[in-house]
């Protein structure tokens, strides 16, 4: 009984694939840190429970810079799990590991419950909404996109993530506050958007938002974004698309 209970116990190893947040900080420092805290203000928990990689390809800088970078993150609660593109002068016990071979995926993290699991292996064509007649701004026409779609067939809860890199999703029901559909493609959300939506995230220009009552926190297409303070306030509580011209992120109401 003592060799069996002393017997070694193989150790089980899993893999695991999380996504994280990937922040890209320019030079000078301060004025990017100041953007930061912008967003972080006009956006109250945008960073809360969220791992983040610190991508400084390209960026002058030597150790001492990286760390005071990271160490100001940390006071803003900012979690910096890892770091992409560091030459290996900037590496050290000292500061997050270097990490390599990230795939582009959505621009944060994305929990997905059991029910959007289910969902995920629904490949339909999203259901279209009514041609636009924008009252404000001239909206070109959506064009019909080739990429598979997620449709769900209930409402966002808040706390709750809808993640689907390969194409479009369509919430039938509404998406409430602190709720997060995340896409590669377009959104479309047949009820009040109170939470945040994120279109394009894989670097689709040509996405688009579509929703039937417009009060979200966090808009953005390919990464681009408004926040609930940036949205013209005539637009909220209407149905309304959101596009991109440029690097401008465009809203109308729909007819």
């Amino acid at each position: 009984m003592t060799d069996v209970l002393t017997q070694p116990r193989p150790i089980r190893l899993k893999g695991r694939s999380f996504l994280a947040l990937s922040l890209t900080p320019e030079l000078p420092f301060e004025d990017w840190l100041a953007r930061l805290d912008d967003l972080a203000r006009r956006s109250a928990g945008f960073f809360l429970r969220r791992p983040v990689i610190l991508d400084v390809e390209g960026l002058d800088i030597d150790r001492q810079q990286l760390r005071d970078l990271v160490s100001e993150l940390s006071a803003r609660n900012v979690r910096v799990m890892g770091l992409e593109g560091a030459r290996s002068a900037l590496l050290g016990a000292d500061l997050p590991p270097a990490m390599t071979d990230g795939r582009p995926a959505a621009d944060i993290e994305a929990p997905v419950s059991d029910q959007a699991d289910a969902g995920r292996n629904q490949h339909v064509e999203a259901a279209a909404p009514a041609s636009p007649q924008p009252t404000q701004a001239q909206a070109p026409a959506p064009q019909a996109s080739p990429m598979p779609s997620m449709v769900v067939n209930r409402p966002v809860r808040s706390g709750q993530s809808i993640f689907f890199p390969e194409g479009d999703v369509t919430i039938v029901g509404s998406v409430a506050s602190g709720a997060e559909i995340v896409a590669g493609g377009s959104i479309h959300v047949y009820g009040p958007l109170r939470g945040r939506a994120m279109a394009g995230t894989t670097g689709n220009a040509s996405a688009r938002i579509f929703c039937r009552k417009l009060e979200a926190e966090l808009i953005a297409i390919d990464g681009f974004y408004k926040t609930a303070d940036d949205l013209e306030p005539d637009l909220r509580g209407k149905p309304v698309q959101i596009w991109l011209d440029g690097e401008t992120i465009k809203a109308a109401t729909l007819g």
